[in-house]
């Protein structure tokens, strides 16, 4: 029996991550949207793809959560994009909403499901998830430090005139404005990219990360960045459902970690079958740490922005 994928939102990252994962054989794929038709068609499209392409996932579009029932994993893309000039957290209220319906609806047919949220602001919205379902913190976590990193290793690889694949880069904290690229950590084919590229060059490196999101948004006008985000989340869900134990930075919620409590955070993580098997730590510096601290406060900042619900 085949593992079974749902994606919620058939938007361009919803239908990117949908398409990866089919044709990365990592399982039966089910897109889900309120717009009707949408993802029924889309979801069609990528099926008829499959002879050329040479998968055997099944894929399909639906507006309803009872085709959901007995999900693996669920992956949030659904909520409102970011538009030119507005910042991940702008959209705080607006995709809090969306977020709690669409995953309380999710969750209640599929409560063994690990869930990967992409929907911004991301850090906001795992606590969002988090909160909505109950579930325990090894099954929620979100997607931002695989695309932050690779935005960084790409400028490296740019910068260096060297393939990306012998790039490495590290990036903890929240995925926005505040978070923490460490170049003392990133690295080309071993060698740190302090020992390599001059220091305002290495700077300069790691503003264009911290503000890569919003260049793709100022140039598209309409829409913000898919591609790059789709394929991290596939190399989450492949990580998860081939039990790889695999190191990744995603945010995560952390108790006591860095220093950090009860907060979702970016940090390396180790990832397998049963979600997120361990958070791994790692030596800062002062300065280092006290721009986590920084990135922490701020989705502290956004946490403190929810709504307060009536008790009971």
């Amino acid at each position: 029996m085949r593992n079974k994928i749902t994606v919620i939102g058939a938007g361009h990252v919803g239908e990117s991550v949908a398409f990866n994962c089919a044709r990365m054989g990592l399982g039966d794929v089910v897109l889900v949207d309120v717009v009707e038709g949408m993802p029924q068609g889309k979801a069609l499209d990528m099926f008829e793809s499959s002879p050329v392409e040479g998968f055997d996932s099944n894929i399909i579009g639906t507006n309803f959560y009872s085709d959901t029932e007995g999900s693996d994993i669920i992956v949030m893309t659904a909520g409102l994009p970011r538009k030119p000039g507005m910042s991940r957290d702008d959209l705080l209220y607006k995709n809090l909403e969306i977020v709690e319906d669409c995953i309380g609806h999710a969750a209640a047919g599929s409560p063994d499901a690990i869930i990967i949220m992409v929907t911004n602001p991301l850090d906001a919205m795992c606590e969002a998830a988090r909160r909505v379902t109950g579930f325990p913190r090894e099954r929620v976590f979100g997607m931002a430090g695989i695309l932050d990193s690779a935005r960084m290793r790409s400028f490296i690889a740019l910068e260096l005139g060297v393939s990306v694949k012998d790039t490495h880069a590290f990036v903890l904290g929240g995925h926005g404005d505040t978070m923490v690229p460490l170049a003392r950590y990133s690295t080309v084919a071993g060698i740190p990219i302090t020992k390599l590229i001059p220091e305002d060059r290495v700077e300069a490196i790691i503003e264009r990360t911290r503000k890569g999101g919003g260049e793709i948004v100022a140039l598209l006008k309409t829409g913000s960045a898919y591609y790059a985000p789709a394929l991290a989340v596939a190399e989450m869900v492949d990580a998860i459902l081939n039990d790889r134990h695999k190191i990744l930075p995603c945010a995560a919620f952390l108790q006591g970690e860095y220093g950090i409590n009860d907060l979702y955070v970016g940090v390396p993580i180790q990832l397998g079958r049963k979600g997120m098997e361990k958070i791994v730590e790692i030596d800062l510096t002062d300065d280092e740490n006290e721009a986590l601290q920084k990135s922490a406060a701020a989705v502290k900042e956004l946490i403190d922005l929810f709504p307060q619900k009536a008790p009971a």
